[in-house]
């Protein structure tokens, strides 16, 4: 087994700038999290030996041990109630829920414990938990493995959310997030696991909860996060063709907000299209378009229109595509909103 050292010189040796799978990239930052601090543990169902569903973990056991990287029962409550247990005796567990759909046993545990327990010991108890849960559409699973339950989280106040949508991110956001003192819900768009991307392991772009302008635009602002990232830069390079200029942004902290670069761009541009897989009634979408209204009413000239998912349970696989918004769903919003 490789110690911290050991890994830490590889580390060093390896170049700056790699071109990684985005779940390699969480790999590299989880691996760089347990070489940086032996209070760090990685917890979850088959995410030894086997490395996870989606092989984000795969190595890391053997490098670093079973005490520190554990296979754990096949009970999402109790493997939460552990990590907040282990927390409160100093460590920092990183917690992986296989699929979104089996996060829901847990969540008594995280949004009536482990949210609240900070705020109940005012301030004294530091709660350290970050909970990885691979979520949302693309991959034609089965019911229960393809949600967006990114809402039921940000509504919990205590709780810190964030959604890394390139491999960039991924790498150093994981490390941010097991750094942060504060309990933190860690959503890794799954359908992205095998889009590959640069990684600068040399330095960070942006803090944890900082949003991005990943595409310059002069017409109309697009917001998402997560997987919809890739989906709004589509629609951005059909629209360029055809003489609109979409300027696109990356929320990457779902929870909290970071308004400043939307509120920036909306003021010249004038109009705003939030898209998600999520379904509408009450979501993310909701919450970003209304405060744009109200913090940018006078530069409006059209209303804030979302594209979501439909508010139904996610389909079978093969509905999938008529459920999911896709860039033409995207620019079809973005005619309305420059038609008024």
């Amino acid at each position: 087994m490789s110690t911290p050292t050991t890994t830490a010189t590889a580390q060093a040796a390896a170049p700056a700038v790699q071109t990684l799978p985005f779940s390699r990239a969480i790999n590299a930052g989880l691996r760089a999290a347990l070489a940086g601090s032996d209070r760090v543990l990685l917890m979850g169902e088959d995410i030894g030996k086997l490395g996870g569903v989606f092989r984000v973990t795969e190595g890391l056991q053997a490098e670093f041990g079973e005490q520190r990287v554990l296979d754990t029962p096949l009970a999402e409550s109790g493997l939460v109630g552990t990590a907040i247990g282990l927390a409160m005796a100093g460590f920092r567990p990183v917690v992986e829920i296989q699929f979104d759909g089996f996060v829901f046993p847990a969540f008594d545990q995280i949004t009536t414990q482990l949210a609240k327990l900070t705020n109940r010991h005012e301030g004294a108890l530091q709660m350290p938990v970050v909970i990885r849960i691979p979520y949302g559409g693309h991959i034609g699973a089965v019911e229960h493995h393809q949600e967006s339950p990114e809402a039921y989280f940000t509504h919990t106040a205590g709780l810190r959310v964030v959604s890394p949508s390139t491999p960039n991110d991924g790498y150093w956001m994981i490390q941010d997030a097991i750094s942060s003192p504060d309990p933190v819900i860690f959503l890794e768009p799954k359908s992205k696991y095998w889009q590959k991307g640069e990684v600068d392991t040399s330095a960070r772009a942006l803090p944890l909860h900082a949003s991005r302008v990943v595409r310059r635009g002069t017409d109309i602002t697009l917001v998402g996060h997560g997987a919809m990232v890739t989906t709004m830069l589509q629609a951005a390079v059909l629209a360029e063709a055809e003489g609109t200029s979409i300027e696109v942004i990356d929320l990457r902290s779902l929870s909290p907000l970071d308004y400043g670069p939307i509120l920036d761009s909306v003021r010249r541009t004038g109009r705003m299209v939030y898209a998600q897989e999520a379904p509408g009634f009450t979501s993310l979408g909701s919450e970003v378009a209304a405060t744009v209204m109200e913090r940018a009413f006078y530069a409006l000239e059209a209303p804030v229109l979302r594209v979501s998912g439909f508010d139904t349970p996610f389909p079978p696989a093969k509905l999938e595509g008529a459920y999911l918004p896709d860039a033409d769903r995207i620019l079809e919003a973005v005619d309305r909103s420059l038609a008024y």
